[in-house]
């Protein structure tokens, strides 16, 4: 396992729709391991291929309080199968955004049908927590951040700063 760079706002690739994985193999499964490894390191609860710059339909999560014992998910080419009218509202951060967090609302439950690690089809359903994390690393996958459920004065604010902040870094 090797822990990899998170690609950070204002990076373009992060508005790449991300491609499906063709056949789930060893391959796939080590980067996992590395998104895994990548995301516990950071730390986070979710971590979608694209935020390390590899465009493919793979997410990782791990909700488990700290408290518990971890129970990482690997999520290969999820697919949301149904979505609650009933809403809830999280707050929001994303290892992409570093340490910039907002309460967004979505649906409270839904249905996802998405292949394993070993590439058998599985279907959950999610509610809370679990629920928001897959709908932000699906997103992820279709090249949406979370902050584009903000207003657009909030968005423009923090893209603004994160272009400032990737300027300063390359004069650096």
């Amino acid at each position: 396992m090797t822990k990899r760079d998170i690609i950070i706002l204002p990076d373009q690739r992060l508005r790449v729709v991300s491609e499906p994985i063709a056949k789930v193999d060893d391959a796939v499964r080590a980067l996992a391991d590395d998104m895994l490894e990548t995301m516990y390191e950071a730390p986070g609860i979710g971590l979608a291929a694209i935020q390390i710059g590899v465009p493919k339909r793979v997410l990782v999560l791990d909700c488990a309080k700290e408290d518990q014992p971890k129970a990482p998910m690997v999520v290969i080419n999820p697919e949301i199968v149904f979505a609650s009218d009933e809403l809830s509202t999280y707050q929001e951060g994303c290892l992409s955004i570093p340490e910039y967090y907002e309460d967004v609302e979505r649906p409270a439950r839904i249905g996802v049908r998405f292949l394993d690690r070993e590439g058998n089809e599985r279907e959950i359903e999610a509610d809370g927590l679990l629920a928001t994390c897959l709908q932000h690393e699906i997103d992820h996958l279709n090249g949406v951040l979370f902050i584009d459920y903000l207003s657009k004065l909030k968005r423009d604010r923090v893209v603004k700063k994160f272009q400032k902040q990737a300027r300063l870094a390359e004069k650096g």
